[in-house]
Parts: C-alpha cells; sequence; structure tokens
C-alpha cells in the first residue's frame, strides 16, 4: 500500500467537570480515581507529509517525540490549535491523540481510541516527561461526555447526551479564558507530594473530588444541568484546598462575581494556576451571568464534540 501525500488528524480538548488529580497516579492505584469530562469542538489539528527541503522549521517537541516514538524518518508534523495555548483544555493531550492517529495511519495501522489515548500518554509522560494524569487523552480519543474510572485499569463509559441536553450545555456553560499562564510543574509536585505523604487535607480533598465527579456523571446522564452546576462549584472548593497555587486572585475574582450575578457554580480548568474557567449559569440568568464574567476574562464559545479523533487521507 503506498504511503498517502499527506494525512490529517484532529482531536477534541474537553472540560474537565470533576474529578481531575484523581486519575494521576498513584491516587488511582491506592484509592480508585473517577473523571467526569466533555469533548468539545476546539480541536488540535496535525498534518504528516513527507519531509523536504522546505521544512525550515523545526518540529514542535511533542511531535519530533511521537515520530521518533514511532522510528519514523522523512516525516514532516504541523500542528494547529484553534484554542490558547496554557488554557487548561487538554490541548497537548489532544495533540498527542492527533499524533498518534496521524501515525498510524501513515504507518497503515489500526489502533483503538484506548490504544491512541495510551500511546499519546506515554509520549507525554514517558519522552517529554511531564507529569499528568489520563482523562485529557481518553477526551480526545473517544470525544463526547465520558465517565472514567480509573483503578489499575481505565474503564470508559460514555454517558449519552440527549440533543436538548447538549443544546442546554452549549448555552449554559460558559467558559473565559483568563489570559493567566498556567500552573507550574513545581505546584503539581508539591499536591503528588503532598499526597504521598498522606496529608489528610488533600487526601480528603482528592477522595471528595471523586465522589463529586460520580454525582456530575449522573446528573449529566439525566440532563440535570443545575444539579451539575452546584456540584462544579462543592468541586473548586475541594480543588482550590489542594494547593494555594491553585488559584489566582484573578480566578477567585471572576468565581466571586459570577456567583454574585446567579451561577450556579464555577471553577478553573485542567490543573488550574491560570487559564480557562468554567461557569455554569441558571437557564434563566445566562446573560447576566456572562456581563458578571466579561471583566476577567474572553469567553471561549465551542460545542460538544460527539465524536473523537478523526483522521482524513489527503492523497
Amino acid at each position: 500500500m503506498p504511503t498517502p501525500l499527506r494525512i490529517r488528524a484532529s482531536a477534541p480538548t474537553r472540560l474537565d467537570f470533576g474529578g481531575g488529580w484523581t486519575d494521576v497516579p498513584p491516587y488511582p492505584e491506592d484509592r480508585g480515581g473517577f473523571v467526569c469530562n466533555l469533548a468539545i469542538e476546539r480541536r488540535a489539528t496535525v498534518t504528516l507529509s513527507a519531509a523536504s527541503p522546505h521544512d525550515a522549521a523545526p518540529l514542535p517537541a511533542i511531535a519530533r517525540a511521537a515520530l521518533e516514538a514511532a522510528g519514523l524518518t522523512g516525516v514532516h508534523a504541523t500542528l494547529h490549535s484553534d484554542f490558547p495555548v496554557g488554557a487548561g483544555l487538554g490541548g497537548s493531550s489532544a495533540a498527542g491523540v492527533a499524533l498518534a492517529a496521524a501515525i498510524a495511519a501513515w504507518q497503515h495501522l489500526v489502533a483503538s481510541p484506548v490504544e491512541l489515548a495510551e500511546q499519546s500518554r506515554r509520549t507525554e509522560v514517558e519522552q517529554l516527561g511531564i507529569a499528568g494524569g489520563r482523562q485529557d487523552h481518553y477526551a480526545a480519543a473517544f470525544g463526547g461526555a465520558l465517565a472514567l474510572t480509573f483503578e489499575r485499569e481505565v474503564r470508559v463509559d460514555p454517558i449519552p447526551l440527549a440533543p436538548e441536553t447538549i443544546a442546554a450545555l452549549e448555552a449554559r456553560c460558559l467558559v473565559y479564558y483568563t489570559g493567566e499562564s498556567r500552573i507550574s510543574g513545581d505546584t503539581i509536585q508539591a499536591v503528588l507530594d503532598a499526597y504521598a505523604e498522606r496529608q489528610p487535607a488533600v487526601v480528603l480533598a482528592l477522595d471528595r473530588m471523586a465522589v463529586a465527579a460520580r454525582l456530575m456523571a449522573a446528573a449529566l446522564s439525566g440532563g440535570d444541568l443545575d444539579a451539575l452546576g452546584a456540584l462544579v462549584g462543592e468541586h473548586w472548593v475541594d480543588q482550590r484546598a489542594l494547593h494555594p497555587g491553585i488559584t489566582t486572585p484573578r480566578i477567585d475574582a471572576l468565581v466571586a462575581a459570577t456567583r454574585e450575578a446567579g451561577a450556579l457554580g464555577a471553577k478553573p480548568l485542567g490543573a488550574s494556576g491560570g487559564g480557562c474557567v468554567l461557569v455554569v449559569a441558571p437557564a434563566d440568568a445566562i446573560e447576566s451571568v456572562h456581563r458578571a464574567a466579561m471583566p476577567f476574562g474572553e469567553r471561549l464559545p465551542f460545542r460538544v464534540a460527539t465524536e473523537g479523533v478523526r483522521v482524513d487521507r489527503l492523497e
């Protein structure tokens, strides 16, 4: 089978409603993690092509690592993202999954979503040395709404969404980019160290976040966005307790302003320390909540991504 001239793959980013951090080892193996997330149509796109003398720009680190792991030479990769860098949407993992899918297609291999997610995580963690969990990779590979159980194995349970629930999510889940840089590696390591030392406050917060995520999955399955929003607010209390560096003055101001305007709940996305903040508004107060958030960040509209990674052969 001849090698195609170009292959393009794109993978969605995600909103992590709850349970983030509980997918980061060793917590899943010790206590069982759980994440509820939603893939969105803010995608990372990778294009592979035969290298040429005109490809002067160096490869991004993640692309270089993925190509080296696959043993591919003479291949050029470009990356494009339709979301801000450092937004907390799992963008690097989306790029990793898109790379894994494009490379598999280039090599005429068939890879399952689980295989793509795990290959992407190996590139990120083992080759690039970036500490993190698994939820972002699975959201990018599978798409849709997911209930993810993390123990010694990963269980993926797609959450069916009724059309009216999808419409409500797109209208009532407001995402704002604060423009601030993301959390530092030192803060992430501090949380991991605190868990390793079994500091009671950190262990309790993680346990409560996993419980909240399970309740979120049930609320999402039933289309109960009011319950989902309240749980998002409760989750932020525990997430914030993990480390002082997880929040910023701008995040605190945005959360307070939207709560005053009637928001059901708000939390930063990803590990936090900046990036994007998710705000869940009541159906009858979307505009007032949006006006309250406007001074603190740029709104990023989105659509629900009902499918995960996509691959196109461009002959």
